[in-house]
Order: C-alpha cells, then sequence, then structure tokens
C-alpha cells in the first residue's frame, strides 16, 4: 500500500515530463519518447495513450508521432485568462476595498462552484478569511448567485436539481426560494448572503461581463456581520455594481447590464 502513493507520484512526473519534451521537440515518436523518459517503449506508448486520451496530446496518423493537442491549449488558454483577469481587475479591486473597508475578492465559475483567483482584504484586524483557491457552492455563495441568476435557464435548472446542502441554519436549500432571490438579483443587479456560507459572514456580489455579454466572473465584497449589517447590503451592492461595471469595461463591455 505504501508503494501506490510513490508510483502515483512518479507516474504524474513522468507525464509531465512527456508533456515538456514533446511540446520542446515539436512531436516525438513513442521510441524516442521513451528513450529521453528513461523508460520501456511500451511504457512510454501507454503514457502517450494516456495524455491523448485526455486531448493534452495527439498522434499524427501518418508517421504515429505525437504533438502537443487542442486539450493542453485549451488549459493555456484558460489560465492565461485568468491572468489577465487578475491583472485586468486588480486596481478596481484595490480601489472598492479603500472604499469599503472589506474584503474584495474576484471569483470565476469552476463546475458546479466558484473558485475566487484574487483577493484584497480588509483593513480591520477581524477580516474575512483568505479565499484565493477557495471554491464555494453556487447556491450559498454571493458570487454563486450571481452566476446562478446568469446562466442559462438550462444549467440553472440542472444546478439546482441536486439537493442543496445546508452549511448553516441560514442556508437557502429550497430552490423554489431560491429561484424568486435569483430574479430579484437580476432587477437589481447584485446578489446578497447573509450567514449562509458561515455563521456571522455577509456578502454582496455583481456580475464581470466580457465583450460580448457573457458573465465570466463576479466581484464581491465580505465582512463580519456586526459590520457589513442588513442596512449596509444595498450601498455596498451599488459600490460592487460599479467595480464589477469598471472590470467589465476593461474587458471590453459596453452597453447597460442585460435584464
Amino acid at each position: 500500500m505504501s508503494d501506490e502513493p510513490r508510483s502515483g507520484v512518479q507516474s504524474v512526473s513522468r507525464a509531465m515530463r512527456a508533456l515538456e519534451l514533446i511540446a520542446e521537440s515539436g512531436e516525438l515518436g513513442v521510441t524516442d519518447l521513451g528513450r529521453r523518459l528513461g523508460v520501456h517503449k511500451a511504457t512510454a506508448s501507454r503514457l502517450a495513450a494516456t495524455l491523448a486520451e485526455g486531448g493534452l496530446i495527439e498522434r499524427d496518423p501518418v508517421t504515429d508521432r505525437y504533438r502537443v493537442g487542442f486539450g493542453l491549449i485549451r488549459l493555456v488558454g484558460a489560465a492565461m485568462a485568468g491572468i489577465d483577469l487578475v491583472r485586468t481587475a486588480r486596481p478596481v479591486l484595490e480601489e472598492l476595498a479603500e472604499r469599503t473597508r472589506e474584503t474584495v475578492n474576484i471569483g470565476v465559475l469552476s463546475g458546479d462552484g466558484v473558485v475566487y483567483i484574487d483577493q484584497v482584504s480588509s483593513v480591520h484586524l477581524i477580516a474575512s478569511t483568505n479565499w484565493v483557491g477557495r471554491r464555494t457552492p453556487l447556491h450559498c455563495s454571493s458570487s454563486g448567485k450571481v452566476f446562478l441568476a446568469n446562466m442559462a435557464e438550462a444549467d440553472r435548472q440542472r444546478s439546482l436539481a441536486r439537493p442543496l446542502e445546508a452549511l448553516t441554519p441560514s442556508t437557502v436549500t429550497d430552490p423554489a426560494r431560491l429561484l424568486r432571490e435569483l430574479d430579484e438579483v437580476r432587477v437589481r443587479g447584485y446578489a446578497t448572503i447573509q450567514d449562509e456560507i458561515e455563521e456571522g459572514l455577509n456578502a454582496v456580489a455583481a456580475p464581470v461581463r466580457e465583450l460580448a455579454g457573457e458573465v465570466v466572473a463576479a466581484v464581491s465584497v465580505s465582512g463580519p456581520a456586526f459590520r457589513v449589517r442588513s442596512v449596509d447590503l444595498p450601498r455596498l451592492g451599488r459600490l460592487t455594481i460599479d467595480a464589477a461595471g469598471a472590470v467589465s469595461r476593461r474587458l471590453g463591455h459596453v452597453g447597460r447590464r442585460k435584464g
């Protein structure tokens, strides 16, 4: 049993090195790949087949040599898009954090959740957690509600068809009630949570749109409930809408938000 993790790490290491070798060479056959990796041709062939199955490399049917696949290109493109989004949004996030004196995040949709890719922390000693790299459910985070409110109807229904986990006593787990709330999010332009993902944590979020108007991210402001009170949410919502709009304009989006 103790050898299995070590074997798995070795396989991942070989896969990464194989991708590097193929990318550097342009094309490689399994014989050359095995020689450069220091493994038997059969091992190199199995490794290449696994990478090809995932779309990371592809085989030329004429030469039987492997080259970088479109799956890897898509992953690189997504990573670069995330880096560009962080770089583009950072000044706006810093300004929003200065105006609200609370923690500001920007998150992107990842499967059935939101992953936060940048954060400007509150100036207060009692501040929110570092959310960068963390994943939160769609139904109980302010950013997640932004994505739910703005996604295609079929996708929204599919997301709400599965059981909604109650992270706190205040988490909304009734799909009908959540749908009514999402209607309000679309009308007013921002989403809120109060004690729904963590007790004592409140937040607001607004959508970031790219050139064609598609929602690609959400900007959020969060803080402890004793500072981010219910009465404060509309004001913070308006500030967050303005900030998200500024990021959207930096991404090329013009015009009014779609209702």
